[in-house]
């Protein structure tokens, strides 16, 4: 009997003790809530393509904050919004959904979880403008990885509808960033992308462009 219950909280505690994400996002996690607060933020929050931003290099006249941390999903997201509120920032850039896709999450769940996010933003910093981004699109002629996410191009489409009626229903702005980023298949311009998913540095280029108004 003893033996019995000496494997079963073994088990437990292995369970409880697992770790839902990728030990990267407890890294970054842990380096955004030990970061001081600021005023005035304007937080760029979403998964890899927002990490691999240079935003302050990018917008240098606003205090630009990367919330991006590679891999992210909007579980990840709600699990880590607490930090992002803590400021109450100017304005928030969200971008987040295609690596729900890429592991099997429907649209039903991307659009929810989002809406969730959108809606704690709003309990949590009431004067924050809230900017939800379209997914952006994938190319599946570039580069040979990441065939999970480049395989959703048209779940990626439907979804961006799902998700522009959704930023219309909680009165915040949309910000179709697939459209202008795409090419006439509707596939992620080659020029803005060095592996079919990820930005290149034209990639950053354009996304900038498309932000400034909203930015300033």
């Amino acid at each position: 009997m003893k033996n019995l219950l000496i494997i079963f909280l073994l088990a437990f505690v292995s369970v409880g003790y697992s770790q839902q994400y990728s030990d990267h996002y407890y890294k970054r996690k842990d380096v955004f809530e030990n970061t001081l607060d600021t005023e005035n933020e304007i937080i760029f929050l979403g998964n890899s393509i927002t990490e691999g931003g240079d935003w302050s290099a990018l917008f240098p006249d606003i205090n630009a904050v990367n919330r991006g941390i590679s891999g992210d999903v909007t579980d990840g997201i709600l699990f880590r919004l607490d930090e992002v509120t803590s400021s109450k920032p100017d304005k928030v850039f969200l971008l987040i959904g295609t690596n729900d896709l890429a592991r099997g999450r429907s649209m039903d769940y991307v659009v929810e979880n989002t809406e969730k996010i959108i809606e704690q933003i709003k309990q949590q910093s009431p004067d924050t403008k809230i900017y939800l981004q379209s997914i952006l699109p994938v190319n599946p002629n570039v580069g040979d990885k990441f065939s999970g996410h480049k395989n959703n191009h048209h779940v990626i489409i439907a979804t961006n509808k799902r998700l522009k009626e959704l930023a219309k229903t909680h009165y915040i702005t949309y910000i179709n960033l697939h459209r202008p980023m795409g090419n006439g298949k509707k596939f992620l311009k080659p020029e803005y992308t060095y592996d079919g998913l990820h930005l290149s540095k034209e990639g950053y280029q354009k996304w900038k462009k498309i932000l400034h108004k909203y930015v300033n």
